[in-house]
Formats: C-alpha cells, structure tokens, sequence
C-alpha cells in the first residue's frame, strides 16, 4: 500500500471514528515525537490526551449554550467589596458544587442590582464546568414556557427535560405577579425538583411578600417548605450597582 492511499484511508477511519483532534493533530505530533525521539506509545498517549481534551472541552461548551444563560458571568469577575453585605464564605464553598451532590437550594435574596443574577451566573456557570446539566431562565419566562406547553399538551414532556438537570436557576422572583394558573404549574416545578434537581432562585422579596407573586398563603406556605427545607440562603443588602453607576455618569 502506497503512502498516499495509507494517509486517505486514516483520515477516512478518523473521521468514521468520530476523533477530530486525532485527524487534525496526528502529522504535527509525530514530527514532534520523532524530534524528540518518543517511542510509539508516548506519541498514541499524547494523541489520545489531546483528544480527550478537546472533547471535554467541546462538551462544556454545549453544556454552556444548552444552559441558556443570557449573559455569561464568573465568579472572578464579581466584587465583594461593592457588596460586603454577601457570605463570600458562603459562596466561595457553593462554588465547589456538594450543594448540588446533596440536591440542596440556594435562594438569593436582597435588592435589585446588587448582584444576585451575577452570583447566580457564576454558580451554574461552575456547574457547567463540573460536568453538570443546567438551565437558567427567568422565572416569568419558565412560567410562560409551563403555560405554552400544556396549552399544546406537551407539558408531562417538558417536566421530564427539567427532571433531567442537575440545577435549576429561577431569576428574579418577584418582578411580575403570577396567575393563578402559573403560580400552580411553578409550584409543581419546584415541588417535582424537591430533593431531586437543585433549584438557585433569586428574588427581591423577602419571604413574607412571596404571596404577592404567587397569589395563594397556602400555595406559598408549600412552595417554601419545600425550597427551604435544604437551603443555603445569600442575602444582598447593598446599593445598586446600576444605581451607583448611573450616579457617576
């Protein structure tokens, strides 16, 4: 077998394979080995290492964009010290992710601006990057999207997509009332996820005024016994940085 038929036959078993990184890496690499006078498996460990790579990078980037995160945000990039009033413990020990092993909540609650979304961004983002199916919607948005699947009698289905993640993100609770019906499809999204799916909601209410969005004492009174039964909670009591911003300009 000549060369040239050897190379176009690898290449059309590396692409039936599915391995990218081998097809795309092999020539470099070898050139690199026999400079260095690597043996053989050195040069197969080297190209299975890059492949590995590539794939687990390949899979958090459609983990990242199944997430449908509106704006990406890390912890990195969040300032504490705009915001003393936050557990940096506390969050530093969420970003580790064992609240999500052991199927907790978090619930962050406090003033608009000052961070929650953020912080809530930076959690399923490092989820993510944990190998970990997530979703991040607004709570107006999931509620919507409860109302339009049961209108085409999909809804059983679209439960079992979310009963399929490892967490949960619910932004901005609180920002426009639910009917009667959404605040009951909402109900059975948290209580299907209790001790199941890991729930990070954040809201600009305290406690006593959830009945405001979801209408309902006794509907209310169920949905917080089952978010609060295993929960970390995060307060933000600080000024808005958007207000603080505004200001400046």
């Amino acid at each position: 077998m000549t060369a040239g038929k050897a190379t176009v036959l690898l290449e059309h078993h590396l692409k039936q394979l599915k391995l990218p990184t081998v097809l795309r890496e092999y020539g470099k690499l070898a050139q690199v080995c026999q400079a260095e006078q690597a043996d053989y498996q050195t040069y197969l460990l080297r190209l299975a290492e890059q492949e590995l790579l590539d794939r687990e990078l390949r899979a958090k980037e459609r983990r990242i964009k199944a997430a449908g995160f509106p704006v990406l945000k890390t912890l990195s990039s969040f300032d504490f010290n705009a915001q003393p009033s936050i557990n940096q413990m506390l969050v530093r020990e969420l970003m580790r992710g064992e609240y999500i092993e052991h199927r907790e909540n978090v619930l962050l609650i406090g003033n608009s601006g000052t961070g929650k979304t953020h912080l809530a961004t930076a959690l399923a983002f490092q989820a993510c990057s944990q190998g970990l199916r997530v979703r991040f919607t607004t709570v107006t948005g999931l509620v919507t999207r409860l109302l339009e699947q049961r209108e085409l009698r999909q809804l059983e289905r679209f439960h079992k997509q979310l009963e399929g993640l490892h967490l949960l993100v619910l932004d901005e609770l609180g920002y426009v009332p639910c009917s009667k019906a959404g605040a009951e499809l909402l109900f059975e999204v948290v209580s299907r996820a209790y001790e199941r799916t890991s729930l990070i909601i954040t809201t600009n209410l305290p406690f006593e005024a959830w009945t405001e969005v979801l209408g309902s004492e006794r509907l209310t009174g169920a949905l917080l016994d089952r978010l609060t039964h295993r929960v970390h909670i995060l307060e933000a009591n600080g000024t808005s940085y958007r207000l603080a911003e505004a200001k400046n300009a």
